[in-house]
């Protein structure tokens, strides 16, 4: 059973690699092993291999020897070498009397090989002698390899050998480890001689009777057998006999098929040369027909190109016909090899003659048009005209429209020649457009400053029919005719201002749409192109005349290439706005407001309409315009700043609101009502922050001026006006600013107030102003009558001193002064009158408590009570009124 179980094992390795090179390697192939044998080669490290025969699936019939190594790693196989087994001359076995494993092959050259075993390499030669035998015509040599082997033979000595080792190894097999059943047999035998067991001599000696009485049955059973014995051994013999008389009859069938099979193939052969001499039949009658179809360009269309006549648009069609014609003929896929051929060659010739000629005549011819329309000359109608027109280049544009497929013509046969012609009109348009804006922009600063004239002529005559004198103290004209006629101006410059924009921007975009058709600058216009007029240039195949690099086409480049085209064009363009831009600032001192609304909303509205991805270079000039602007209205604010904080009051004025205020309110109310309607105010709230904080400084800036008048009066003045003024125009960015302009004011008010409340009652101010100081120092109040300074006849003489009419008379002089000082534009006596009876009516009660508590039970009262004083102040009221 073990014997059974190794044998099988042996063959399934043997089948293992047979296996995997059908697999891996030859069933791909479409190709069938026939026989393998693993060797490494003669005299080197030893390094298997296996050489392998194979036939291929296809016909004729090929043999091959292929020589496969194992990968490196897993269990895959790879082919090394390949032989044709018709190019294999020599087998030599190395060796007729002795089994060895070495052998060679000789096709070229000589390879010597060692095989694993002898029955692979016999295998391996036997398979070889078949298949020359069968289908190679004996066309090998076998040396130094025993007939019997190549035949398959054995002699009747071999066959006993082999049956003496067969007998050898069932000796040697009886001798082996016994199985259960020979165990228990054992085990049964011991218990049936149970009472001898004991007795090893008589244990062995009853032994040795029974295998001698088993050996002569033996014995006698191989004499009788003998006889079947030879009589087998006869029979197989004559078997032997017959198989070689098989083997020789169809070894002579197959001579005899041999020749057939020759014949077979060289007609099988015959048939193939004669399908393929179809087959290029076939292809090179269309190759002829493609190439005499493809590159013939008509008589009609040589002539045209010849004479590259372009002056109507008739002869211009006909141009474009044969040009296409002609781009369609050069880019048509040829084999690299046929510009060898004569006929081709001179065809190839002839359609690069007509090409250069062509293309000469048509760049000369469009840019003699260029050149004429460079040199046009203003329209009369600009000149004359009463109102701002801009330019109309419509005309020009259709002159040039009906050349633009032979533009995208030239632009793929010869982009080099094709680049230049963009500047070239460039250049020539320049000279008309800076001659056609410098007068639409003198037109427009005549028309500015003309009305701004008109405006203000207007508002003098408003002036002097109503009488109107400048304001008095030292404050700026800020009357309602001012502003309004500083309105009106701005309206003027805002009105021509926008009318310059909306006549530059279909010019600039006609001009921009124009180009991108026409030199093909843009995505849409190169996806239009006509494919007559592209190259065709695909697959593995040349074409007539290979195509030159064309201009970029990514997304950014084409983009740029207008803006940058336009730049050339319109360079006299940004340089004639920004000075028009300075002419709007000169109209008035806050026009750079206007201004900078105007273009950022103007900007915003281009925005949002579809004439911005049209208008890419407007777009590039305003934003550089609008930053200009931006600059100019910072300029302005810091002007107005650096004015407000220089701003020196003089030492004789009498109060009021001071000039710089004035102007900062005369700024703000421009600007507000310019940027009512405005998208954006970001740079409007960053200006209104920056003067707001130059105001109060300036403002604060006064405690240190020598003044006439109380400082504390006009900063409290100018806090109100500009919290009033704040609170009216109720700008967000300002809230924090007009809370602090409301906390200044009191401040200065309650200082204001303290400070005139002193004068009617001085020395009884000063007086209790020392109680004070004796309670705060640490002295009793009711102690304080005891010191000198303020004894209780100290105080009588004080009291006696402000009877009831010197108070009156005190407080009418303190409302008079008052009056004089005040600004009445602001109306704060009342404010102020009122505060001071309130502080007085203060100091009053506190007077009173300091008697009661520093001078109890002394009787000393003030001469006037607290009716007499609320009756002084509302006697004083009413005789001002």
């Amino acid at each position: 059973m073990q014997l059974c179980c190794l044998l099988s094992f042996a063959q399934l390795a043997m089948a293992s690699p047979w296996i995997l090179l059908e697999k891996d390697v030859f069933n791909p192939q479409n190709e069938r092993l026939l026989e393998i044998v693993h060797v490494w080669k003669t005299g080197k490290k030893r390094k298997n291999s296996i050489l392998c025969v194979v036939v291929a699936a296809c016909r004729p019939m090929q043999l091959f020897l292929e020589k496969v190594k194992k990968a490196d790693r897993g269990d895959q196989y790879k082919m090394t070498d390949r032989w044709p087994l018709k190019d294999l001359k020599l087998v030599d076995g190395k060796n007729v009397n002795q089994e060895c494993l070495e052998f060679e092959l000789q096709f070229d050259k000589i390879y010597k090989w060692t095989a694993v075993s002898v029955d692979e390499k016999n295998a391996f030669i036997r398979c070889l002698w078949k298949l020359n035998r069968r289908y190679l015509s004996s066309s090998i040599a076998f040396v130094s390899i025993p007939s019997c082997l190549l035949e398959g033979k054995q002699s009747l000595q071999e066959i006993r050998n082999t049956s003496t080792e067969a007998g050898d190894q069932a000796k040697h097999s009886a001798y082996q480890e016994m199985t259960p059943k020979e165990t228990a047999d054992m085990l049964k035998l011991m218990e049936e001689y149970e009472p001898i067991v004991n007795n090893s001599m008589a244990f062995a000696e009853k032994l040795s009777k029974d295998l001698q009485v088993l050996d002569e049955a033996n014995l006698q059973a191989i004499i009788s057998s003998e006889k079947q014995v030879t009589l087998l051994m006869g029979s197989i013999d004559e078997a032997l006999a017959e198989v070689a008389k098989v083997e020789e009859t169809l070894q002579v069938y197959d001579e005899l098929l041999g020749s057939v099979k020759q014949q077979m193939d060289h007609i099988q052969q015959g048939n193939s040369l004669l399908h393929q001499i179809d087959s290029n039949h076939e292809k090179l009658m269309s190759e002829i027909l493609f190439l005499t179809s493809n590159l013939d360009l008509s008589e009609k269309h040589r002539q045209v190109l010849s004479r590259g006549d372009l002056s109507s648009p008739s002869k211009v069609k006909a141009c474009i016909a044969a040009a296409e014609a002609l781009s369609s003929c050069m880019n048509v896929q040829i084999q690299p090899g046929y510009r060898k051929l004569q006929a081709i060659a001179e065809q190839l010739i002839m359609f690069e003659t007509l090409k250069q000629n062509f293309e000469n005549s048509f760049i000369s011819h469009i840019t003699s048009i260029f050149e004429l329309q460079g040199n046009g000359q203003v329209p009369v109608r600009m000149q004359l005209a009463c109102k701002l027109i801009s330019p109309n280049h419509g005309p020009y544009h259709d002159d040039l429209l009906p050349y633009t497929p032979l533009m995208a013509w030239l632009k793929n046969a010869n982009p080099i020649l094709f680049h230049d012609l963009p500047k070239v009109y460039a250049w020539n348009l320049n000279r008309l457009y800076e001659r056609e804006i410098k007068a639409f922009f003198e037109l427009a600063g005549m028309l500015l400053l003309g009305r701004t004239k008109e405006c203000f002529q207007e508002g003098l005559d408003k002036q002097v029919a109503c009488g109107s004198r400048q304001h008095p103290r030292f404050c700026l004209a800020d009357n309602g005719e001012g502003e309004e006629d500083e309105l009106n101006r701005g309206n003027v410059v805002k009105q021509m201002l926008e009318q310059v924009l909306r006549e530059l921007q279909p010019l600039c975009i006609a001009e921009q749409r124009f180009i991108e058709k026409f030199f093909m600058l843009s995505q849409n216009a190169a996806d239009q192109e006509g494919p007559g007029l592209q190259a065709a240039s695909k697959g593995g195949k040349d074409v007539a005349f290979p195509e030159k690099s064309h201009w970029p086409k990514t997304k950014t480049e084409l983009e740029e290439q207008p803006t940058q085209l336009l730049s050339e064009i319109f360079s006299s363009l940004e340089p004639e706005l920004r000075g028009f831009i300075d002419t709007c600032n000169k109209v008035q001192p806050f026009s750079c407001v206007q201004v900078l609304v105007t273009l950022n909303d103007y900007m915003f509205e281009m925005q949002g309409s579809s004439a911005a991805s049209s208008s890419s270079f407007l777009n590039m000039v305003l934003s550089n315009v609008l930053l200009l602007a931006k600059n100019n209205f910072n300029k302005c604010i810091c002007v107005l700043c650096k004015e407000i904080e220089e701003a020196k009051v003089p030492s004789r004025a009498k109060g009021g609101i001071l000039p710089f205020v004035s102007r900062f309110e005369e700024f703000v109310n421009f600007s507000e009502d310019v940027f009512r309607w405005a998208q954006r105010r970001g740079e409007l709230d960053k200006a209104h922050t920056k003067l707001v904080g130059s105001v109060f400084s300036s403002i604060n800036s006064l405690a240190s001026a020598n003044l006439k008048v109380n400082t504390d009066m006009v900063m409290m003045e100018n806090f109100h006006h500009i919290h009033c003024f704040l609170c009216q125009k109720k700008i967000h960015c300002l809230e924090s600013k007009r809370r602090e302009a409301k906390q200044r004011y009191n401040e200065h008010l309650e200082r204001y107030v303290v400070k005139y409340l002193g004068q009617p009652l001085e020395k009884l101010n000063h007086f209790f102003e020392g109680v004070k100081a004796r309670v705060a120092q640490g002295v009793k109040e009711e102690e304080v009558s005891f010191q000198l300074a303020y004894s209780k006849q100290e105080l009588r003489k004080v009291i006696e001193k402000y009877p009831g009419k010197e108070v009156k008379r005190a407080l009418d002089t303190l409302y008079r002064k008052i009056h004089k000082y005040l600004s009445p534009e602001e109306n704060l006596l009342p404010v102020v009158w009122r505060a001071m009876e309130q502080e007085f009516i203060r100091q009053y009660r506190e007077f009173e408590n300091l008697i009661q508590c520093c001078y109890p039970g002394s009787g000393i009262t003030m001469d006037f009570t607290m009716e007499d004083l609320l009756n002084y102040f509302i006697s004083i009221t009413q005789s001002s009124m």
